[in-house]
């Protein structure tokens, strides 16, 4: 069961601006990764579902965040149908996040009021997410269909819509300042927020300091 409610989950998101998007199948290193962007000021934390047995790591890591990272709202990522949606709910995921949008998890997820952030890139899938009920809609692949000149122009028409963009995204001044003018409630941040070689060398500090830093230019 989800520990916040839906309304909550999206304030989180809303007021962190910055979702990591992260997976890897060692549990160990992602509680090093989850617990370093937590202390770095994020309290989102999206878990992507993107390997064999990715479910089990999520149910380990659950308890692990809702001891060391009481604020923390974990959601499951790259989720494509409703059984898995379900497994990911019933594990305790806070939101859900796909690459594409699917009428039966907005229904799902609904019903159980958790968040449900689907893929977009057109106007038409946008408003068809939100007549799903899908409140916080992603944009994806946001670099791809147009940057922050496209969520520029969605907000015109739309400007109720609260999107979050994810691809193309980093951790740099310039980047971050120019998806915040843009309008976007938030963005995702993969790879590029864990650099290998800092991962490699445990340098948990530095994931910290580049999320505090990220967080600083986003929300300036």
């Amino acid at each position: 069961m989800s520990k916040f409610k839906k309304i909550d989950t999206i304030g989180i998101i809303r007021s962190t601006g910055i979702v990591p998007v992260f997976y890897n199948a060692d549990l160990e290193l992602t509680k090093k990764v989850g617990k370093a962007c937590y202390d770095g000021g994020l309290r989102a934390f999206e878990f992507t579902n993107r390997g064999d047995g990715a479910h089990i790591v999520f149910k380990d890591l659950m308890p692990f965040v809702r001891t060391e990272c009481p604020g923390l709202a974990l959601g499951a990522g790259t989720v494509l149908d409703a059984p898995t949606a379900a497994l990911y709910i019933q594990l305790g995921a806070d939101f859900i996040v796909s690459p594409s949008l699917n009428p039966e998890v907005a229904r799902l997820c609904n019903r159980r009021g958790v968040p449900y952030s689907p893929g977009c890139g057109t106007v038409t899938e946008i408003c068809t997410a939100m007549e799903l009920g899908c409140d916080l809609v992603k944009v994806f692949p946001a670099g791809t269909v147009g940057g922050p000149a496209f969520v520029k122009n969605i907000l015109a028409p739309l400007p109720w819509a609260m999107i979050m963009c994810t691809g193309a995204v980093e951790p740099t001044e310039d980047n971050l300042t120019a998806w915040a003018k843009s309008g976007v409630t938030a963005v995702g941040m993969g790879s590029k927020l864990f650099p290998k070689d800092v991962l490699a060398s445990g340098d948990w500090a530095a994931v910290s300091d580049l999320c505090r830093k990220s967080l600083e230019w986003f929300r300036k």
